[in-house]
């Protein structure tokens, strides 16, 4: 297991050399953040990045995310040129020494919340979701928390026109299109494709989600049997789903599994959570049952903490404060070392 941060570049308010100083942190998860979606990253733009991380003694092993074009999602003629342009930009990822690359394969929203500060009993605050509230929203004039809005009014009205009528299947065919696409830069690279699920793992505004649960991974794999398609195991994104089994899926997952998100969550309606400390008392998943599942079952990926909460007065990012943050990832950390040696028999 490799503990990791995620690092939001230059820009971000949490200095690397904060980073370093967590104990059982290795490296960072990063992006480049300044190129069009659908352009090809180059390697002037990525060695910065990593030139940066080895600066702080952090390895650059792992970048979250490189965006999937809305044109490959709906089949568009222009996708081929689109998947070429992503094909390229893993080689030159895997030149810099990059052996995983998180994505998604969502549909115009990527991750939703309907408040990013709720106030816990102990005065901490963090993300949360309540299904109600956000079924009130009209997704064509969109101010949702968490969303950036990187679309005017006029080009979401046209996204979601151009994706009235896509069914799951069809969605699924035009994923698996783009993994043949750049599977052979992958296995060329030796870089690693980890689909995040969706978040949360439901159909939201009549768009489809089709990375949701334990059938979801199966038919992927039977679709794109590369050892380099895999997934990020996102706890959160999978535990807002009542049906999931966590630690099973964590079982059977394992081999698959390239890099893990493990944060906590607090169930608090039948499509409603919060989002907590990551100590399985502090909410609704047994992370030391998925942490001892992962471990018994071969995993040997990336891991990072993720959502935390703001702690100690900090203001920052919601979701991606430092302090809580960190204490995940000591508190991960500890889970790990204690059943990787309890399986050793030491």
């Amino acid at each position: 297991m490799k503990m990791t941060f995620r690092w939001y570049g230059e820009g971000d308010s949490i200095p690397l050399s904060y980073i370093r100083q967590i104990p059982a942190v290795e490296g960072v998860v990063t992006a480049v953040y300044d190129v069009p979606v659908g352009e090809v990253w180059s390697m002037a733009k990525i060695g910065r990045l990593k030139s940066l991380c080895q600066a702080e003694h952090l390895t650059f092993e792992v970048i979250e995310s490189v965006p999937v074009h809305e044109d490959i999602k709906l089949g568009r003629p222009t996708r081929d040129r689109l998947i070429a342009n992503y094909a390229e930009t893993v080689r030159n990822l895997g030149k810099a020494g990059v052996k995983c690359i998180c994505y998604n394969f969502m549909p115009v929203f990527d991750w939703l919340r309907t408040n990013l500060h709720t106030v816990a009993p102990d005065g901490s605050n963090s993300l949360s979701y309540n299904h109600e509230e956000l079924m009130r929203l009209d997704p064509h004039d969109l101010r949702l928390p968490g969303w950036d809005e990187s679309y005017t009014p006029a080009e979401l009205r046209g996204l979601l026109d151009a994706y009235s009528g896509m069914t799951h299947d069809a969605l699924f065919e035009n994923l698996v299109y783009f993994l043949r696409g750049i599977m052979p830069a992958c296995v060329e690279s030796g870089v690693n494709m980890a689909i995040h699920p969706d978040d949360p793992p439901w159909d939201m505004f009549g768009l489809p989600r089709i990375i949701t649960g334990m059938e979801s991974y199966r038919r992927l794999f039977a679709a794109v049997p590369e050892r380099q398609n895999g997934i990020t195991f996102c706890t959160g994104s999978l535990g807002a789903g009542r049906e999931n089994r966590l630690v099973a899926m964590a079982g059977e997952l394992a081999p698959r599994i390239h890099f893990a998100h493990l944060r906590q969550i607090t169930l608090t309606g039948e499509l409603d959570f919060c989002e907590s400390g990551h100590m399985t008392e502090k909410g609704s998943l047994d992370m030391y049952g998925i942490v001892k599942a992962l471990v018994e079952n071969g995993f040997d990926g990336y891991v990072r903490p993720d959502h935390g909460r703001n702690i100690w007065g900090e203001d920052g990012k919601p979701g991606y404060g430092l302090y809580d943050r960190a204490l995940g990832a000591m508190y991960l950390a500890g889970l790990f070392e204690a059943v990787e040696k309890t399986k050793k028999g030491a």
